[in-house]
């Protein structure tokens, strides 16, 4: 879903540059799709990859690496095709400017050395230039409104800050330790700041024990529609890498991002936030198992992460 938010800039540029331009989206999560935004939302249907396949385009995109999406990039009728596609039996880039990107998937010591962001890198892969265009985010703004007026009456005139305390399942090493959640909500000036706790289903006997431990407000878990809509009314956001941090950027939510085994600079951040790191290092370079004792994360200390957080609201 992350990849699918972070890739919406696209739309933003092609409309810069064509006049009534039409998109089809076809994706799995295409409740982040703005409809305002983008004509032909699909999921991945039988019916759906037909009516694809009997169009024609003046340009065609994949940026899935999967074998699927690149076989539908190769038998679609389009003028220009960028990313990647399949040939002869195998993954291949569609353009030249494709293959770096297929490289450093391939290869972490490669990957490790990147300096640019992932919009950036998909706009290399289209050909074009990124010039920071923003993500699009589609959110029920009756829901949003709705969560303005309850979330404005518990803060009372601070700062909502939204604590994202889940990272989902594929990377654990990402996760901060529970103490140092509590020892950071502790640290903030209650007077000034509400802190709010996020998660899914997966964090909610967390929430509900982080609650209880501090000053914390946890409002519960939601659906996704509603999800995205309440965090559109945070003033300020703290998480892990994860789904919420896609989110924040659409929202344009300043964020602390807290970062230990990917590479940071494929985060764009669009100058609304900071990433923080262990003092440490990492040296689990997209790893799901800690080669540590200890890990990393103890190394990033709550007192760095308060003092981003009262730097980005000014407080």
């Amino acid at each position: 879903m992350g990849d699918v938010i972070r890739t919406t800039p696209l739309v933003v540029k092609y409309r810069e540059l064509y006049e009534n331009v039409h998109f089809t989206w076809l994706t799995d999560f295409p409740d982040v799709l703005p409809p305002s935004d983008i004509q032909d939302i699909l999921k991945p249907t039988a019916f759906n990859l037909e009516k694809i396949k009997n169009r024609t385009f003046d340009i065609a995109i994949n940026l899935d690496k999967e074998e699927e999406a690149c076989q539908l990039l190769a038998d679609v009728d389009a003028n220009e095709k960028y990313g990647f596609i399949w040939n002869n039996g195998h993954l291949d880039a569609a353009t030249p400017a494709a293959e770096h990107k297929i490289i450093t998937g391939l290869f972490d010591h490669i990957s490790i050395k990147n300096t640019k962001s992932y919009p950036e890198e998909v706009f290399e892969i289209c050909h074009l230039k990124f010039n920071l265009e923003e993500y699009l985010l589609n959110y029920n703004k009756s829901i949003a409104e709705k969560w303005q007026g309850l979330l404005k009456e518990k803060a009372n005139g601070r700062k909502i800050v939204g604590l994202n305390t889940g990272c989902g399942n594929r990377w654990l090493t990402r996760l901060w330790p529970n103490d140092y959640w509590i020892q950071f909500i502790n640290l903030l000036d209650h007077d000034k700041v509400l802190p709010v706790l996020l998660g899914g289903p997966q964090e909610d006997e967390k929430n509900t024990w982080l609650a209880k431990q501090t000053q914390a407000w946890y409002p519960g878990t939601f659906s996704l529609e509603e999800f995205i809509s309440l965090t559109s009314n945070l003033d300020a956001v703290v998480t892990q890498v994860s789904m919420m941090m896609h989110i924040a950027v659409g929202h344009k939510t300043p964020m602390v991002l807290m970062n230990n085994i990917f590479n940071k600079h494929e985060f764009e951040m669009y100058n609304r936030g900071v990433i923080v790191e262990p003092e440490t290092g990492c040296d689990c370079y997209y790893g799901n198992k800690c080669k540590r004792s200890r890990s990393c994360m103890f190394d990033l200390r709550p007192e760095t992460v308060m003092n981003e957080v009262n730097q980005l609201l000014k407080i």
